[in-house]
């Protein structure tokens, strides 16, 4: 029997927490949602769109009344939750009807904040907050002249560039110095100060209203300071407070909004909340991007899976501002321990600012060009360390073109954060659908459609489409000539057929030789491995000959963390003499290398090395792990590399990879172990590590900065899961810097932050490891070594 989940509120938060749900388990609440307004959901964001009349009221309806009933929602429009009983588990509306409920979500959002003054009731005197207000608004301005809007913050410049739009004359009063001090600096606020003033807004700043003035409507506002501005309306734009009041006579915990923990969950067991009503750590959140973030957590939450909770958000603003673009996130006023690069071009209209502290960057402001805002939103939230680059993050882009820095974003990222729209998704839709303009893709994905801020990005991706000949179908790229299947499509097939052998899997999918070709029989002899099944049947790997004619085979005596002892030394040179192995080396890698042995004795020689010794496979695996010489030896050691070197190579010892992966593990921050050029690089840092991936040797390129670590088991855990998320979603023979550029870091990232995917990704890369190590009268078949 499914349980009977209730949701207050019909908001953006709410609703598409609910969507998020029914794409994880659709099939395990009974919904009913209550919504105040009489409307289904809609983008608020957009309000200001329809006040200047760019959108109509109909185009911003996120969620149609038929997606309600198609999935099985009850949806109470107009209806207000007056009283929620926790106890026996019932919401009641103001029009008496009651609703029992399993699990409730309170998403009452925030209300707008009026000022306590003489006066606020009369006639003309409006909040700017949904739909109501916008029509009001708009009726207003047929038949009066005079707006003030107090509030010089984002809303209040939205409401007051819809007014001049309906012909009125605005003006804008702020208490403080300058425009949107919450978002932006005192040059950029500078900057959009001139810019609104020739569109003919008019500012008062540093006054505070004493009363408003009229007999039944507004005829005026005084100040302070004596002084006066007519308006026949009054547009309060001076903030939101979190709308806890039915909570809060509910019994449940309230402060500034709902108190909830890092699961969304409330003090009353099975009522939990979300969106500008909730409060978290101490924030109450008011954009878009957290809400959905907090959303995502809950969703997990109620569909039984695990999450790791929601941790806050590093917020960024990236809107069209009257017809400016502007862009701003994380810290970005100057300090005494931080320093900045600035752009500014008063001529062009273009400012940027980047705030840097500790080699990383904090904060940034774009005014009039915010093409660079997604890539600098990222590195915030990534803590990328710049140092000896920040010059470069704004000055080395300038040469660039907007198509450029379009083609250097990755898939996922976000372009039109109000409608969750990426840089993917525009793509496909322009190369499966032959768009060609930005109206075109406004149309298909809602990017750009919302407050515009991101349409001069749209297109640039257009261009960049374009250009590459995204418009029309690309030729395929298979694996060889034969087969049709491209690397994507064999993995898939190979997942559904469950195929055991590389053999197998060629008849069924219609290859045209038995045997493959030099290019496909080791990529589908890897493919089988680590994605066909059964569990316990993996195909075996394939020894790979050495380049000479001789048909010899070479070994690597595996020595963790790239340390040996005098018996192991003692071993590997009796083995050598005995089988007269004519070539050993030591590799780049920290290994010693064993070449020449021939395929009758290479069983034998390995058995007798009484150690793990790797032949070379195809599907290579992790090479020697490189450590540097340690917390005992190394004078800038922080942490201790060599035991973590060691752990590390136990973890991954034999198991098949794409393409050989080099590993360094340095103790300190001065990279020893060549951390930075390694595929995987890990550096001991004061708190912890340091998690590199994508450096390169043999193509010189440094590491990027994945993620940090407080302790080695919280190392090792995100290692694994990145060593399993290349094996399950590279392609054959494609190194990890490859792969990084193709999935994208971010992606990467949010999978291991993922506590529940994470955890999936460890747990099948331990069962791999296992049954390698599982002796052979046990498996079924002979498990595949390096």
């Amino acid at each position: 029997m499914r349980k009977k989940l209730v949701l207050i509120g019909n908001g953006m938060a709410g609703v598409n927490c609910i969507d998020q749900l029914l794409r994880l388990a659709p099939d395990r609440y009974d919904i009913t949602i209550f919504g105040s307004e009489p409307h289904p959901n809609y983008n608020r964001i957009l309000l200001s769109s329809v006040l200047a009349g760019n959108v109509q009221m109909e185009d911003i309806a996120l969620h149609s009344w038929e997606w309600y009933t198609e999935h099985g929602i009850t949806l109470h429009a107009g209806h207000t939750v007056t009283a929620i009983d926790t106890q026996h588990k019932v919401v009641e509306t103001d029009s008496g009807l009651r609703a029992g409920y399993d699990e409730l979500i309170i998403a009452t959002g925030s209300r707008p904040f009026m000022l306590p003054l003489p006066g606020a009731d009369k006639d003309g005197v409006i909040a700017f907050r949904d739909m109501k207000d916008c029509l009001t608004m708009m009726e207003a301005a047929r038949t009066h002249r005079k707006a003030v809007v107090i509030g010089g913050g984002l809303l209040g410049l939205e409401a007051a560039r819809g007014l001049l739009n309906l012909n009125m004359e605005v003006t804008v009063v702020h208490i403080h110095k300058h425009l949107m001090d919450r978002q932006l600096d005192i040059p950029a606020a500078v900057m959009l100060q001139r810019e609104l003033r020739q569109q003919g807004m008019r500012f008062l700043f540093e006054k505070n209203t004493e009363r408003i003035m009229g007999k039944k409507r507004v005829s005026g506002i005084r100040f302070t300071d004596g002084t006066q501005a007519a308006a026949d309306l009054v547009v309060m734009a001076v903030g939101i407070m979190p709308n806890i009041a039915l909570a809060d006579r509910s019994g449940i915990e309230v402060n500034r909004g709902i108190l909830v923990n890092d699961y969304m969950e409330t003090c009353k067991p099975g009522v939990y909340a979300v969106g500008e009503c909730a409060e978290h750590r101490g924030i109450v959140y008011g954009l878009v991007a957290p809400l959905y973030e907090q959303g995502a957590v809950l969703a997990k939450r109620l569909a039984g899976l695990e999450t790791e909770g929601y941790q806050g958000s590093v917020v960024s603003t990236k809107l069209k501002v009257s017809g400016v673009e502007v862009f701003s996130a994380g810290q970005f006023l100057d300090g005494d321990d931080t320093r900045a690069v600035r752009v500014q071009d008063e001529f062009g209209g273009v400012y940027k600012k980047v705030v840097i502290r500790e080699g990383r960057i904090t904060g940034a402001v774009l005014f009039g060009d915010t093409t660079d805002g997604t890539r600098l939103f990222s590195m915030i939230r990534s803590g990328e360390n710049v140092a000896g680059r920040e010059r470069e993050i704004l000055l080395g882009e300038s040469a660039a073109t907007g198509a450029d820095k379009a083609a250097a974003l990755a898939d996922h990222e976000m372009i039109c954060s109000c409608n969750g729209v990426t840089k993917g998704t525009i793509i496909r839709s322009i190369h499966e659908k032959g768009l060609r303009t930005v109206e075109d893709i406004k149309a298909c994905t809602k990017a750009s459609g919302s407050c515009g801020g991101c349409k001069p990005m749209v297109g640039f991706l257009l261009e960049y489409a374009q250009r590459q000949g995204a418009g029309k179908p690309a030729a395929k790229e298979t694996i060889c000539a034969c087969t049709m299947f491209d690397h994507e499509e064999a993995i898939q097939a190979i997942r559904a057929g469950r195929f055991r052998h590389a053999s197998e899997a060629r008849a069924a999918l219609g290859w045209d030789s038995e045997e493959g070709c030099a290019v496909c029989a080791p990529a589908l002899h890897y493919y089988v491995n680590v994605h066909g099944g059964p569990a316990d049947g993996r195909a075996p790997a394939v020894p790979r000959p050495d380049r000479s004619s001789g048909g010899t085979y070479s070994l690597v005596p595996r020595m963790p963390g790239g340390v040996t002892h005098a018996e192991q030394l003692r071993r590997i040179a009796d083995v050598v003499e005995k089988y007269e192995i004519p070539l050993v080396k030591l590799m780049n890698g920290a290994e010693l290398k064993l070449f020449g042995i021939p395929a009758a004795v290479i069983s034998t020689v390995r058995n007798e090395f009484g150690m793990t010794a790797d032949a070379a496979l195809d599907g290579a695996t992790v090479r020697t792990v490189v450590t540097c010489a340690g917390l005992r030896y190394d004078k800038d050691a922080m942490q201790d590399s060599i035991s973590v070197g060691i752990a590390l190579e136990a973890k991954l010892a034999g198991l098949q990879m794409p393409r050989e992966i080099t590993v360094g593990v340095s103790a300190s921050p001065h990279h020893r172990a060549g951390s930075l050029t390694k595929d995987i690089g890990i550096a001991g840092a004061p708190g912890g590590w340091e998690l590199y991936a994508g450096g390169g040797e043999r193509q010189p390129q440094a590491g990027r900065l994945v993620c940090t670590a407080a302790t080695d088991e919280e190392l090792l855990a995100y290692v694994m899961a990145f060593v399993q998320q290349y094996r399950e979603t590279a392609r054959f023979a494609e190194r990890i810097p490859q792969w990084i550029e193709r999935l994208g870091l971010l992606t990467i990232r949010e999978t291991l932050f993922d506590t529940w995917t994470a955890s999936l990704l460890v747990g099948r890369l331990e069962t791999a490891a296992a049954r390698l190590r599982q002796p052979a009268d046990q498996q079924p078949e002979a498990a595949g070594t390096r």
